[in-house]
C-alpha cells in the first residue's frame, strides 16, 4: 500500500519494487501482506510519480495478479516482471516452474529472474536460455563457493562471465535503461 511509498516520493528512483501479493515467508509465523487494494493503490501511485514498477513476483498467483493489474491500466508498457524463485514458501526454483511462469507472462514483457543462494549462477543460465534477463547480488546470495564469501562485484563478474560463456552478450547501461523503459541518463 501507500505507507511503504513515502521514499519513492521523496527521492522519485528511475525504478522501484512492486512485490505483487501476499508471501508466507519461510518457516514459521513470518508473512509478507500486499493485497489486492493494497497493490492497486500502490500501483496508481506509482504510475502517478512517474516511477517504473519492477513487478516482483514469488508465485504464480501474484502474476496473475499482476497482469490483472496491467488490464486494469494501472502498469505502464513496458511492464518489468521479476521472477523471484526459491523464496520459501513461493515459487520453487525448479527449471519446470520458471518455464510455465514464462508461458504466463503477457506478450512483450521485459523480464528476468533469480533464485536464492548456491542456485543464483545456474539460475542466469536459466533466465538467459528461456529468453529473459539476470539478476544477482548479495541480497539473494552471500558465497561464490561453499565458504567463499562474496562481494557484489564479484557475483556480478561471475554473471558475465558465465553470460558471456554460454553465448550471450551484456547489456550497456544505456541499453539497459532502454531494456526497462526509463529514462536516458543525463
Amino acid at each position: 500500500g501507500l505507507e511503504r511509498l513515502p521514499h519513492v516520493e521523496d527521492l522519485l528512483p528511475d525504478i522501484c519494487t512492486l512485490d505483487c501479493g501476499s508471501l508466507n515467508f519461510g518457516d514459521g509465523s513470518n508473512l509478507y501482506v500486499s493485497t489486492p487494494d493494497m497493490l492497486r493503490a500502490g500501483a496508481r501511485r506509482i504510475q502517478e510519480l512517474g516511477v517504473r514498477p519492477e513487478l516482483e513476483i514469488f508465485d504464480t498467483g501474484q502474476l496473475w495478479f499482476a497482469k490483472q493489474l496491467l488490464a486494469e491500466g494501472l502498469l505502464d508498457d513496458p511492464t518489468v516482471f521479476q521472477l523471484c524463485m526459491g523464496i520459501p514458501w513461493g515459487a520453487p526454483a525448479d527449471p519446470g516452474v520458471l518455464q510455465s511462469m514464462v508461458n504466463m507472462l503477457p506478450e512483450g514483457a521485459r523480464w528476468a529472474s533469480f533464485a536464492l543462494g548456491r542456485m543464483q549462477m545456474p539460475w542466469v543460465a536459466q533466465s538467459i536460455l528461456l529468453g529473459g534477463h539476470v539478476r544477482v547480488g548479495l541480497e539473494d546470495n552471500l558465497y561464490l563457493g561453499k565458504g567463499n564469501k562474496a562481494t557484489n562485484a564479484q557475483l556480478v563478474e561471475r554473471a558475465v562471465t558465465l553470460t558471456e560463456s554460454i553465448g550471450a552478450r551484456v547489456a550497456t547501461p544505456d541499453e539497459a535503461r532502454a531494456t526497462l523503459g526509463l529514462k536516458p541518463r543525463k
